[in-house]
């Protein structure tokens, strides 16, 4: 089988389904893992892909991920080529998603391995968190312009670490559009102990986040503890955001457990 990968997590996960040699194209956004963006062909962003260069591959499937790659979908479907266009927003999609990878490429062993392992990652980490006698508010940043809030996994991923998500209402949201923040003033009175900022495709300034009008009466702000985790980790919908996403917010919250005994 021959299949192009349109975003990193299938990529990621068809590598730890050991089916890399199926893989003849990825985004190029790819990072994980290192490999394939040093060895396979670069046929897409996020909304943009080379449609001929696509179909020259001659692929069998090509894998895509959301309604924000709903027109490549189209263009590829009408030039004949067979399209998978995951849809997920949870951790349990990105869980189901691989267990229906590992379906399509006749790899159903080795994706329900590769779950069970992710699942008792996840279930040993919401063990050790829940022993945490305090959960701190964080407020968990997707973009600056305008503000949004964070995806459905992320916000899970906040509460199972041991944090309260100030904006876990906005999970059932698909959309970005619908995670809009359309007040500031929202943020400074739910003075979140923690800010976790992921801006998509682009570093965190936390300088800018620092000088926000009346941000600074913000608990965070005071205590310094504005974070940054990489795009490529936490809004990845697939392994990244399971393993390396999911620690690196333990670990803040952790650092933030010591810090209140010293």
């Amino acid at each position: 089988m021959r299949i192009v990968c349109l975003t990193e997590e299938t990529t990621e996960t068809l590598y730890a389904l050991g089916a890399d040699e199926m893989i003849v194209g990825i985004s190029g956004f790819t990072v994980r893992p290192a490999i394939a963006r040093k060895t396979k062909p670069k046929v897409s962003t996020y909304l943009d892909a080379k449609i001929d260069e696509i179909i020259e591959l001659k692929p069998d499937l090509v894998l895509a991920w959301s309604d924000l790659q709903a027109s490549i979908c189209q263009q590829l479907i009408q030039s004949g080529i067979a399209v998978h266009c995951f849809n997920h927003r949870t951790i349990a999609g990105i869980l189901e998603m691989i267990t229906m990878l590992g379906r399509l490429i006749d790899k159903s062993d080795e994706a329900m391995e590769y779950r069970a392992w992710l699942e008792r990652r996840i279930d040993q980490r919401a063990e050790t968190s829940a022993k945490n006698k305090r959960r701190p508010l964080i407020y968990f940043e997707e973009w600056y312009d305008p503000l949004i809030s964070g995806i459905a996994w992320v916000s899970e991923l906040i509460e199972l670490c041991g944090g309260i998500d100030v904006f876990a209402e906005h999970r059932v949201y698909h959309d970005a559009k619908r995670r809009i923040i359309p007040n500031p003033e929202i943020i400074i009175e739910s003075n979140p102990d923690i800010i976790i900022a992921s801006w998509c495709g682009k570093g965190v300034k936390k300088e800018l986040i620092r000088s926000r009008a009346g941000w600074s009466s913000i608990n965070a702000i005071k205590n310094n503890q504005i974070h940054e985790i990489k795009s490529s980790i936490i809004l990845q919908p697939g392994p990244a955001a399971l393993t390396d996403g999911m620690d690196q917010i333990s670990a803040i919250i952790q650092a933030w457990h010591q810090n209140l005994t010293k």
